[in-house]
């Protein structure tokens, strides 16, 4: 096979030991190349990032090179922005980073090249690493810092990465919110001065904002034609992504860390490292990224990355807080007739002394309530064995309430300050547990092993978080690291995650936070999926599992269907739309299937089984957004084709009607344009469209597409295609 990464060192390189020095350094994938020079004693540059080059003479005779610092310090430069600053132990502020050695590694697949620089003066030492895949697009940069002074030095400003853009019409993509509208895609143009995205939540850092960024450089942003350059930070806390546009016509990006309240003291010897920032080019338009990153994160960040997700239930939005045996062995036998294939038992299942009948009491208390569930965990896992499905759990364990026997015994392993008297999160008693504390971090993992332990069927777990970081401070910090606290939380949380995985590597696990909180690949090589948003909705879903889209893949996107009018808007959709938006990512229920009507049930079970056909080309195929929501034109329009394109699905919703209302011809793309497919419509409900069981050339349905009416207000049309002799 073709080797998709090429390494090319030019100038005068030394090879010894793995060791290398060299002037250029080239890391091309099969599609981009990045150029950075490296001269021993010299500040590492960074050249070029962009499309594919055979040579760094191409970049460097072009004048198209940048020549910029690959990694600016606080120094002699002191009026730039900068991404790395620090304070050394006698006081000074300075640094003056040169190369001491360039190295690379192969192994698995993959390269990493890291450039090791030290201060001209200090025992202060800077690593910058980037690592490419023979498989996939993407690279990833990342940091190490570490120092041999005689005192502690602290760190103001630490980036992940360093990466300057070429301004022209150049045009900024990100995504904002907030509870129950996460991930709203934004999209501006890039103008004098500084934009910042951040996050200075604490715990859940994608409610509001998502460490994720498209830079588009051909104007306006387009789906499937013009260049673009995607990144995406893997951290799971505080963020900073910062774009500095100057009077050099150059956009700086800086990504990591968010460095505010979070000074960081390193020990001699002690090394910090930064978490990973992802980033990619396309000159196929915003969709080209987004097939890029969802290749790397299916094959290299996503926890069972490649695998099929099952069709669940889960039971919050069914009875809530109501949890008890007879229920959720009706609702297992419900959705065996669905068709479905796991049930998950949501909150409301634990507390003895405190039983958890609400929001208020029991976080911490993770044993049964037998008053509600008499036959214990062991009775679900029977029915879930009776039924022929698989079992899953919810827990809450980096939290606790005042009101639990937890807090009664533990209350120093609360975050908190002293002398204050704390906030309280949700139902006025919740608190957040400190995660930088062991003893916090073992009780955290035990609440898992201990389930895992006693009850081995249970093959999935929804982990909720549902409380901001409120009332900084530590109990278990000494009072000079109390600004480490945002970092040490999630470094706890990662040891946690870590043992889990290692123990039980073949435990599914949701990443939920108050919804869409914790959207980020900081915590998906634990998680195998997130819960996108607690909106059900099914048109407001529609422009929030857009804008997921752009950097998540389908196999991760929790989807559910849910009862009407729905819980959080009131508003009234067909099941029809519910299961087609439902359909474009992994497959759920969030209902009473009881209160179903016969007629509902007899189109979720063909729903059911339609999905099943196509759940490997959703999940694990190449998406290509077609109509945006945004753009409104009354229309939404995706679709995913198979690697082989010899199959796809594309689904198209109406968002809105109007007499004589025009409807667009709906050109799809991603197929081989010399194949003829077949269309087959999907969860058809009425008449299916005059083109269902014809066949079409790719080439046709790409620059002319199919013509039909996709029906009245919230109507939507699921076609399937596949390729024919």
């Amino acid at each position: 096979m073709k080797k998709l990464l090429v390494l090319a060192w030019a100038g005068a390189a030394l090879l010894s030991g793995g060791m290398l020095r060299a002037e250029n350094i080239l890391l091309s994938t099969r599609n981009s190349s990045l150029l950075l020079t490296a001269e021993k004693g010299k500040t590492p540059l960074f050249q070029y990032f962009g499309a594919r080059v055979a040579s760094p003479d191409d970049i460097l005779a072009s004048g198209a090179a940048f020549g910029d610092a690959a990694y600016p310090q606080f120094g002699a430069q002191c009026y730039r922005e900068v991404a790395i600053q620090a304070t050394h132990g006698d006081g000074s502020m300075s640094l003056e980073l040169a190369v001491e050695s360039v190295s690379r590694d192969r192994r698995d697949g993959s390269e990493t090249t890291a450039i090791a620089m030290k201060d001209k003066h200090y025992p202060f030492f800077v690593t910058l690493f980037y690592k490419t895949y023979d498989d996939c697009e993407v690279i990833e940069t990342w940091t190490e810092i570490s120092h041999t002074e005689k005192k502690p030095v602290t760190l103001y400003r630490f980036a992940s990465a360093y990466m300057p853009v070429r301004r022209g019409d150049t045009w900024l993509t990100h995504f904002h919110g907030t509870w129950g509208a996460e991930c709203y895609l934004h999209e501006e143009p890039l103008t004098d001065g500084m934009k910042v995205l951040k996050n200075k939540d604490g715990v859940r850092n994608t409610q509001r904002d998502n460490p994720s960024l498209m830079i588009s450089l051909d104007g306006r942003p387009r789906e499937l034609t013009g260049r673009v350059i995607g990144g995406t930070l893997a951290w799971a806390g505080n963020y900073r992504i910062a774009l500095d546009n100057d009077n050099t016509h150059t956009t700086h990006l800086f990504a990591g860390i968010n460095e505010e309240q979070s000074q960081y003291t390193l020990q001699p010897r002690e090394v910090f490292t930064t978490p990973v920032f992802a980033f990619t080019f396309s000159d196929e338009g915003k969709s080209g990224v987004s097939r890029n990153i969802h290749r790397w994160a299916r094959l290299h960040r996503l926890n069972h990355g490649t695998e099929l997700r099952d069709v669940l239930l889960n039971s919050w939005e069914g009875v809530y807080f109501k949890v008890n045996q007879e229920g959720m062995d009706r609702m297992m036998a419900d959705l065996a007739d669905l068709g479905g294939e796991l049930f998950v038992m949501d909150d409301g299942w634990f507390g003895d002394k405190y039983p958890r009948n609400n929001g208020e009491t029991s976080l911490g208390d993770w044993t049964v309530c037998r008053e509600k569930l008499p036959q214990g965990i062991e009775g679900l896992t029977e029915s879930a064995r009776k039924h022929g499905m698989k079992f899953g759990i919810w827990i809450e364990p980096e939290m606790t309430n005042t009101r639990s026997e937890l807090y009664e015994k533990h209350p120093d392993w609360v975050i908190q300050q002293p002398y204050r008297e704390n906030r309280k999160g949700r139902g006025g008693t919740q608190q957040v547990l400190d995660l930088s504390n062991p003893a916090v971090q073992e009780f955290v993992f035990s609440v898992v092993d201990r389930l895992m332990t006693a009850h081995p069927d249970i093959a999935y777990i929804k982990w909720d978080d549902n409380m901001t970081l409120y009332n900084y401070g530590s109990t278990f910090l000494p009072a000079d690291r109390q600004s480490h606290l945002y970092i040490e939380y999630h470094r706890g949380m990662d040891k946690v995650l870590r043992r889990i995985q290692e123990k039980y590597p073949r435990l599914v696990m949701q990443s939920c936070a108050s919804g869409g909180g914790r959207v980020n690949y900081g915590v998906l090589p634990y998680y195998d999926e997130f819960w996108t948003s607690d909106n059900t909705d099914a048109l407001q879903r529609i422009y929030m599992q857009w804008g997921v889209s752009n950097f998540y893949p389908a196999v991760a996107m929790a989807s559910h269907v849910s009862a009407s009018p729905n819980h959080q808007t009131g508003r009234n959709v067909p099941l029809k739309l519910r299961f087609d938006v439902a359909m474009s990512g992994r497959l759920g229920l969030e209902l009473q299937p009881s209160k179903m009507t016969g007629k509902e049930k007899e189109f979720a079970r063909r729903a059911i089984a339609d999905y099943k056909k196509i759940r490997p080309i959703v999940q694990q195929g190449d998406l290509y957004r077609l109509i945006s929501p945004y753009d409104k034109t009354g229309y939404a329009s995706l679709m995913y084709v198979a690697p082989e394109k010899d199959r796809a699905v594309w689904f198209v919703y109406k968002l809105e009607h109007f007499l004589n209302m025009p409807s667009p011809a709906f050109r799809m793309a991603g197929l081989d344009p010399g194949k003829r497919y077949r269309i087959t419509e999907l969860n058809v409900d009425g008449k299916p469209v005059p083109q269902d069981g014809k066949t079409f050339s790719g080439a046709f349905l790409m620059e002319n597409g199919l013509e039909f009416t996709v029906g009245k207000e919230y109507a939507s049309r699921v076609l399937e295609l596949k390729a024919v002799e």
